[in-house]
Parts: structure tokens; C-alpha cells; sequence
């Protein structure tokens, strides 16, 4: 009856809130302060000392820049709450961490092995890009006789997109058709399970700077690339002191009207995960000096965020799309043209 019990307790569904406040009032307790861009992470500064503590469930990493510090608040962690110490960072969340010369490496090869051998693709042959050059995947063609086996992969492949921001836009398409995979659609996501396979090896590298980092990001979309429903999909990478920090493969909800549309719509995605990351950084206590930059392929998409007069090709734009007119108005973002073929 215990047993039963404690089953219970823990299966309710208030129960990781409940966790979630008695850890944040023990942090908060000790000078920490819940973060407003991600309420997982909790910051601790005074004079010079910081320390980060990033949390998921129970899973914590705490990284600060004085030891003894570190070590204080460890043991006041250690006293409060049933935890153990792991020691350095090198698995977190099927996320792999090795420190190498130049850097940081984040990679999963373990998660990408337990996708090929969920598909028995592990000695499968080797392809070299994620997808096949200008396919254009549709809800035409015959079904596939197991949607559920697609279905897990696909979801599979959008967790390791974490650290392989090369196959976002095959993982992007390929997901748009779960609710109805065809073969067609099983067949591009083997490919994509083949490119893995070819590059398992592949990850993320962060250099550190020390001096102020810039943010810079490069926006793209096509224009009703989609053959069911003519919308746009909308793509960006973000830069941080030349360390790639976030990037998004998205289809648009709406239809563009126009190839500057869907451009100013991607660029206006782009803003908003900027804005995003200046907060986050800013708490972070890390220095940025310099406006964020947006690059972008389009000159007319670049016009129109910087003029105010009201094109005709955008009056039909909804009005949020347009606060990145007032952003760049406002001085506090550069956008800038950069040739596509560069």
C-alpha cells in the first residue's frame, strides 16, 4: 500500500511544479535569481562571482567562475536536497561534452546510434546530403503501411537537431507529413538517416571570445516552395563571437504574396529570437557592444524595414510582422544585404 502510494505522489501532475518551487525558493534564499528568458535558469552575482545553475527536472548543471565559491554552494545544495555530484559536464541529456583545445565540442553520437539501430539502419550505406537536391515532398503517393515507426523517427531526428543544425531543414519537411506519411515521405527520412549515418561524428563547436561578443544573424526564406498549400518556409542561423548559438528551419503559417514578403516574414521570425537572446545574455552578464546585425538576401525585404512609409506589396501584412521596422527606426538593430551566392 506504500508502494502505491509513492507511485501516486509522484504521478501527479502538479508534482514537477512543486519540485520546481521548493528548489527556486531554496536558490532564491541564497541570492539567486530566476532568469526571465528561461525560467530554468537561475543566476547568482555579487561583485565579480557568478554562478549559473541551469535545471531540468532533477537534472542540474552549475557552472560559476570561483571555485571555492562553487564549492560553498555545492555542499549548501548537497545539505538542502538528496543530490550527487557527477563532476565535470560530459553527458547531459543524450548532450555529449568534450573539451578540446579549441574549445567546447557538443555532440550525440550515442543518441544518433540508438536512431539507426531503432530504423536497422546502423550498417546502412552512406549518402552525403540530407536531402535529395530540389525534392519537393507532397501529400500525394502512396501511404506508408507503418505512420507509427515514421512517426518515432521523425520525432527522434527533431531531438538531435539540437546539435546538427544541418539537417533542421530536412527534419522541418519531413515533419509536416506525420499525420499521413507516404512512401515518398518514409524514403526521405531514410535519407536523412543515411546522412546521419555519414556523419555521426558531427557536432557543435563553441570557441571562447574574450572580447565583447557580437550577435549576427543570417535570415532566408523561399517563396511558396510548398506545392499543398503555397506557403514559405522561413530559415535562420544566429552567431554569437563567431559561435553558432540558434537556428530554425519553419514553415510559414500564411501564404506570401510576394518573395519580399516571405522574406520580411523570416526576417521578422529572425528579430524575435534576437531580442530573445540580447535578454538572455544580459543576464548572463556577458557584454554585448555592438548592435546586432541582420543579414539577409533580399533587398526588398531590407527596404521595407526601413522605411516607414506603408508599401502597397504590405499593407496586407499583419502589424506585428512590422516591429522590426521600429526596431531598426529605433537604432537598435542593423540590418545589412549579403548576396545568397557568397
Amino acid at each position: 500500500m506504500f508502494s502505491q502510494l509513492q507511485k501516486a505522489l509522484y504521478g501527479l501532475k502538479q508534482a514537477p511544479r512543486a519540485w520546481f518551487q521548493r528548489l527556486g525558493s531554496f536558490l532564491i534564499q541564497l541570492g539567486f535569481y530566476c532568469n526571465r528568458s528561461d525560467t530554468s535558469l537561475f543566476i547568482f552575482h555579487k561583485h565579480s562571482n557568478i554562478i549559473y545553475l541551469l535545471l531540468y527536472v532533477d537534472e542540474i548543471i552549475i557552472i560559476g567562475n570561483n571555485s571555492s565559491l562553487l564549492a560553498t554552494f555545492t555542499w549548501k545544495l548537497n545539505s538542502e536536497f538528496a543530490t550527487k555530484d557527477l563532476g565535470l559536464l560530459s553527458y547531459f541529456l543524450s548532450l555529449e561534452s568534450t573539451t578540446t583545445s579549441d574549445g567546447l565540442f557538443i555532440s550525440q553520437l550515442k543518441y544518433a546510434r540508438d536512431i539507426l539501430t531503432h530504423a536497422q539502419l546502423l550498417d546502412s550505406k552512406l549518402v552525403h546530403t540530407p536531402m535529395v537536391i530540389l525534392q519537393t515532398l507532397s501529400v500525394d503517393g502512396l501511404l506508408f503501411s507503418n505512420p507509427t515507426l515514421n512517426r518515432s523517427l521523425i520525432g527522434a531526428l527533431q531531438y538531435l537537431t539540437i546539435t546538427r543544425p544541418d539537417i533542421a531543414h530536412a527534419v522541418d519537411s519531413v515533419s509536416q507529413f506525420l499525420h499521413s506519411p507516404t512512401e515518398d515521405h518514409y524514403l526521405a527520412v531514410k535519407c536523412i538517416l543515411h546522412y546521419v549515418k555519414a556523419t555521426l561524428h558531427f557536432g557543435l563547436i563553441f570557441i571562447p571570445f574574450f572580447a565583447p561578443g557580437t550577435l549576427v544573424a543570417y535570415s532566408d526564406a523561399d517563396w511558396a516552395s510548398c506545392p499543398d498549400t503555397r506557403c514559405s518556409t522561413s530559415d535562420y542561423s544566429i552567431y554569437l563571437g563567431g559561435n553558432l548559438v540558434s537556428w530554425s528551419a519553419k514553415k510559414q503559417p500564411t501564404v506570401s504574396r510576394s518573395s519580399c514578403e516571405s522574406q520580411y516574414r523570416a526576417l521578422a521570425l529572425t528579430v524575435a529570437k534576437l531580442l530573445w537572446l540580447t535578454h538572455l545574455l544580459s543576464d548572463l552578464k556577458v557584454l554585448i557592444l555592438q548592435r546586432p546585425l541582420l543579414l539577409c538576401d533580399n533587398k526588398s525585404a531590407i527596404f521595407l524595414s526601413s522605411n516607414p512609409v506603408s508599401h502597397k506589396r504590405a499593407k496586407h501584412v499583419e502589424l506585428d510582422y512590422h516591429f522590426l521596422r521600429e526596431l531598426v527606426l529605433a537604432g537598435k538593430l542593423c540590418t545589412q544585404y549579403m548576396p545568397s551566392h557568397l
